[in-house]
């Protein structure tokens, strides 16, 4: 079953709705260049192929996720998305194919899985892209609607609502939905679970008449100001949205192709390492000459062992061959030694007595001096430095 949505009495074609059929037979869609397409899985178009789930009443909830893919390919092609929220909604392929694209048949293979049996179903899906006369149409306006998913946004009545409510305030004779974007694809942040957030989505359309001056409101100074400081801009037909739209008219971007000049960028020329656009690749051969890494090593260690062994010459011949290099040597030799006596005398002071406590001859007279403290005396609170008279 296809079903193309038009609104009347104006020709405003918003995009191709394919839901697929239980067959595995491929499904053509014919969307057109510079138009919307959207193209809708259904659970309940895959459950008839799985087997039924145990409890009656409770088929929906079979839990079925998509994947799709461009045959022999792991990916879509470049212009079509995919979204599926949970896995128990519907899956949506959308996307804005361009005129490159035209006459250019793309099969997209779509697996259904279901993560309560782990079975699978397979389709194919043949996207043949169509030309249009029209296209692009030269006025595009893209809008920024803060309380939408892309999702939400992609529904034939909603995205038909909001184009309704563009063409009471720009009143073209032709207008299409070009491109959807999610806010999250343009840098957004994912919103908090909170007071029933919603991610942002921009919707682009284009028209055939330059825009209205409702649209042109928002180049004025004075909502270009409002917008600086953070601040809503007034703009009149804001009214026509409101009740369901939420827009940013700070964030509305108006083009006039007629009047963008084409930039066009030189492709450089490519060099020895570069292959070329067609053709097959050629490996190197296996006979190449070794790499002699003599140089590099000599590189990476000779030169800084040689800056370290340079650098420890002038710290020894600064140290040793120096009057500063050797007090500072002797002096931490003496400190060391002291230090080392301390310690082997506090460790057990029963077993010698210092050099200042032994008994010493008076030079004069010959005599032995008795040394500062009798035998009996507490060593326990004894200094480790005795003073001789």
């Amino acid at each position: 079953l296809e079903l193309i949505l038009f609104f009347f009495p104006l020709t405003i074609c918003v995009s191709v709705v394919t839901i697929l059929s239980r067959a595995h037979a491929d499904r053509n869609v014919y969307p057109s260049a510079g138009v919307l397409f959207v193209h809708v899985l259904e659970r309940e178009h895959f459950k008839g192929e799985f087997p039924p789930y145990p409890k009656s009443g409770d088929a929906s909830s079979d839990p079925i996720t998509f994947n799709t893919n461009l045959m022999g390919y792991p990916d879509r092609p470049g212009w079509l998305r995919y979204i599926q929220r949970t896995q128990h909604s519907d899956g949506v392929l959308y996307g804005s194919p361009t005129a490159m694209h035209v006459g250019k048949a793309s099969v997209i293979e779509i697996t259904a899985y279901n993560r309560r049996t782990f079975e699978t179903a397979r389709h194919n899906l043949v996207i043949n892209i169509m030309a249009t006369e029209e296209f692009p149409l030269p006025y595009q306006a893209e809008f920024y609607i803060r309380n939408m998913n892309v999702e939400e946004m992609l529904a034939s009545e909603v995205l038909g609502d909001f184009l309704g409510a563009v063409k009471n305030i720009w009143q073209p004779e032709r207008l299409n939905a070009i491109n959807i974007t999610s806010a999250l694809d343009r840098g957004g942040r994912v919103p908090l679970p909170i007071n029933n957030l919603k991610e942002g989505v921009y919707v682009m359309v284009g028209a055939d008449v330059p825009f209205s001056s409702c649209l042109r409101e928002v180049e004025s100074p004075h909502n270009q100001l409002r917008c600086s400081q953070e601040m809503e801009p007034a703009i009149s037909c804001d009214k026509k949205f409101r009740a369901q739209f939420h827009i940013d008219w700070c964030k509305i971007s108006l083009v006039d192709i007629k009047k963008v000049v084409p930039v066009y960028i030189t492709r450089p020329d490519p060099g020895t390492g570069i292959l070329p656009e067609f053709g097959e690749y050629n490996p190197p051969s296996e006979t190449l000459m070794g790499r002699n890494y003599f140089s590099d090593f000599l590189i990476t260690l000779a030169v800084p062992s040689a800056v370290a062994l340079v650098l420890f010459f002038i710290l020894g011949y600064t140290m040793c061959c120096r009057r500063e290099g050797v007090i500072q040597l002797v002096h931490h030799g003496s400190i060391q030694k002291s230090s080392k006596e301390l310690r082997s005398m506090s460790k057990n002071r029963e077993i010698s007595w210092p050099l200042s406590t032994l008994p010493v001859f008076n030079p004069v007279s010959g005599e032995v001096v008795p040394p500062l403290h009798p035998d009996n005396y507490e060593t326990t609170s004894m200094p480790l430095m005795q003073t001789q008279t």
